[in-house]
């Protein structure tokens, strides 16, 4: 008789730990957002301080990166778009690594998840078939490289085929509407206009996105 009330008690308590908005550890096809405090200071001749100078909201965190997390043989693995790498998959210490600050402090990491599971694990295979690709400097659509949040969009799919997330005008512009150096000499020395309003994606727009639930996950 015991027995018998002690299994649906249990199945009960692995039905809620399955919605929990908790996470506990990184999962495959978890989105991890690399975010600085708004009045953190980043020098805008860096692409980071770019970033953060166009995209980062008035108040709280400015997001200026995002990853894919996939867990694999119990070892966390990372698949991102980055300057120094171009499209890679390389283990979380290298990720920590590359993203540590200049005072040697570790930025602000926030990891979302997918609120249908069911389309992390095809996610993260789509995103291996970019493995190899430069990154996109030129910050436009359909072209050879990806840059981070390109790289989430062109592989978080739908059943049908259909991108998960949204594309929107970029901004290249700080909140005082000017380009910050960094984006005019890049775009200076590549002989290209910079592709302000063209469609695209950030971090800070991408985490936003109803597809996603925050979860508690600490990194490292």
């Amino acid at each position: 008789m015991i027995k018998k009330r002690i299994l649906p008690f249990l199945a009960s308590l692995a039905v809620l730990a399955a919605c929990s908005p908790g996470g506990g550890r990184l999962r495959t096809g978890d989105l991890i957002f690399v975010a600085i405090p708004a009045d953190y200071s980043l020098d805008e001749s860096s692409m980071d301080g770019a970033i953060s100078a166009a995209t980062g909201g008035a108040q709280g965190l400015n997001l200026i990166h995002v990853a894919i997390a996939e867990v694999e043989d119990g070892r966390t693995w990372i698949i991102d778009a980055t300057l120094k790498h171009g499209v890679d998959r390389h283990p979380l210490d290298t990720f920590l690594r590359d993203f540590t600050l200049r005072d040697g402090s570790l930025p602000v990491f926030q990891v979302k998840r997918l609120k249908d599971g069911r389309l992390a694990r095809p996610s993260v295979e789509n995103a291996k078939r970019f493995l190899g690709l430069p990154y996109d400097v030129y910050f436009l659509p359909e072209n050879e490289g990806l840059y981070c949040s390109e790289l989430v969009y062109v592989s978080y799919r739908q059943k049908d085929g259909k991108p998960l997330f949204t594309s929107a005008p970029m901004n290249f512009r700080n909140a005082d509407g000017e380009f910050p150096l960094y984006w005019e000499q890049l775009f200076a020395r590549i002989g290209q206009p910079i592709p302000q309003d063209v469609p695209g994606t950030n971090p800070q727009a991408m985490s936003a996105e109803p597809v996603l639930r925050p979860v508690d996950v600490k990194i490292p």
